[in-house]
């Protein structure tokens, strides 16, 4: 017995060490590892990366929002617990946190047994609203919601932190609800949120642009997030990992792999952010260019410049935008046009068929008219939608297959950003799956499927017959390119 004692205890020495070693290269505050240490808590190193993020807040200037997870299983919901009972809470007198979730059938149960495993060894108070209080008046409320609408009980109300469980389980608009209730009369503290959550659910777009595609590009100001897998939790047993493998499809990808490149029903399965998009460059003088354009008003406008070299087509000069006359949009492909060395009347521009249409008034311009007026030349591209997605799936390959891969002869330039965030948020069409799904921007102006549409268009026009295809410009010879 005591021979196992002693052998468990050099095990923990053992842990803190290698957690003091690794603190200190990350830059986690001495006093923040003791105050871990104090509550019996040795955190692994990617829960010490969100750690020592998590301290980043507490300089001007510094992240106030603050993500970790992605996979099932990292241990992010013990990390962002312990961070506010045993380091926030621990060394601001007074802090007000408010811990939130989505009710589950196990939510309370789930959250009791992390009380009793962060708290054991740290005296408090937990009372029957929910509320756990420490003895320097710190506390944290424990929130839930069963729906969005339960979200607006917190609307007008003060938290000095917020920690948000599944996060992606909030429409952006609720999000924005918590952030307006995140402030403080503190003088020595800064708001701040931290989120925990998995790829999926009605947030995850709006997750993705805030928190994911800045740490991709390591672009991120107020924001952090710290990726992490079930690989990065040494004390998750190994039954649990072969059952996040026993799943299929985007759940393997989300919950084993952490994968934001997914959703439920998702149409490009393939898509594959590193194998799929390129570095923005401009078009060399001797490549083929042409343009694609979808038409709207209060819906966004998306256009962009296509390319095609050595057998691979590339996507790049991207512009979305809504409520903008045809002037306006007319400017900005000029712009773009002109950053690549081109002159936008010289350029086909492929469109839907509503930008031809004269809407019952035969004496009214059409949208593909008023354009010409601005120096841009519509071009009607094919329209057959499942062949125009077919055809996008086609030229997106499968790159990551483990066996015998299909390389990607589509690139997109990552300076077009809601296009990379559109298409691998396009699910199947329930009624129609060989069809995607039609996807409105939300009261937030986030999603939609205009961007992805403009591509289809452009894409297709590839299969246009050059002896069928009208010139450009009146007299001016026909541009289309193979």
């Amino acid at each position: 017995m005591a021979k196992a004692k002693n052998s468990q205890l050099r095990h923990i020495e053992t842990l803190a060490t290698e957690c003091a070693i690794t603190a200190r290269e990350l830059g986690a505050p001495r006093d923040q590892i003791k105050n871990f240490f104090r509550g019996h808590y040795i955190p692994q190193p990617k829960q010490l990366q969100f750690h020592a993020a998590c301290r980043l807040a507490d300089l001007p200037g510094g992240p106030d929002q603050i993500g970790f997870g992605g996979a099932r299983g990292p241990g992010k919901s013990h990390a962002a617990f312990a961070q506010v009972a045993l380091d926030d809470s621990q060394r601001c007198e007074g802090l007000k946190t408010l811990y939130i979730r989505k009710v589950a059938k196990n939510a309370r149960e789930q959250f009791e047994d992390l009380r009793r495993n962060v708290l054991r060894h740290v005296p408090h108070d937990y009372n029957r609203q929910g509320i756990i209080t420490f003895a320097n008046d710190s506390r944290i409320v424990i929130g839930h919601f069963r729906t969005e609408a339960e979200v607006d009980q917190y609307l007008g109300l003060e938290y000095d932190v917020i920690v948000i469980e599944e996060a992606t389980t909030l429409s952006l608009s609720k999000y924005k609800t918590l952030r307006d209730s995140n402030r403080t009369s503190k003088p020595n503290w800064r708001p701040r949120i931290y989120a925990t959550t998995n790829p999926g659910n009605i947030g995850h777009v709006w997750f993705k642009e805030r928190f994911i595609m800045p740490a991709r590009k390591a672009c991120e100001t107020d924001t952090r997030f710290i990726f992490a897998t079930v690989d990065d939790n040494r004390f998750v047993d190994a039954g649990y990992t072969k059952k996040l493998e026993d799943n299929t499809g985007w759940k393997l990808r989300a919950y084993r792999f952490g994968d934001w490149d997914i959703a439920a029903g998702q149409y490009f399965s393939t898509w594959n952010y590193d194998e799929h998009t390129c570095e923005p460059f401009i078009i060399p003088a001797h490549w083929p260019v042409w343009g694609a354009f979808d038409y709207g008003f209060t819906h966004p406008s998306a256009f962009y410049l296509l390319t095609e070299f050595d057998g691979e087509i590339i996507i790049t000069g991207e512009h979305v935008e809504a409520k903008k006359l045809p002037r306006d949009h007319a400017g900005a492909m000029r712009r773009i046009a002109a950053k690549h060395g081109r002159d936008i009347p010289d350029i086909p521009v492929f469109a839907g068929p509503d930008v031809f249409a004269n809407k019952g008034d035969e004496n009214a311009k059409t949208i593909a008219q008023q354009y010409e007026a601005h120096g841009v030349y519509m071009v009607a591209a094919p329209n057959d939608r499942i062949s125009g997605w077919g055809e996008m799936l086609d030229l997106l390959g499968d790159p990551g297959r483990a066996e015998n891969p299909i390389p990607a002869r589509l690139k997109i330039a990552r300076d077009c950003e809601r296009l990379i965030e559109c298409i691998p948020a396009l699910q199947h069409n329930p009624n129609k799956p060989e069809d995607v799904l039609k996807w409105d921007i939300d009261d937030e102006g986030m999603g939609g499927d205009d961007p992805a549409d403009a591509a289809r268009y452009g894409l297709m026009a590839r299969l246009i017959d050059p002896e069928d295809a009208p010139a450009i410009g009146g007299a001016r010879k026909s541009l289309i390119v193979r």
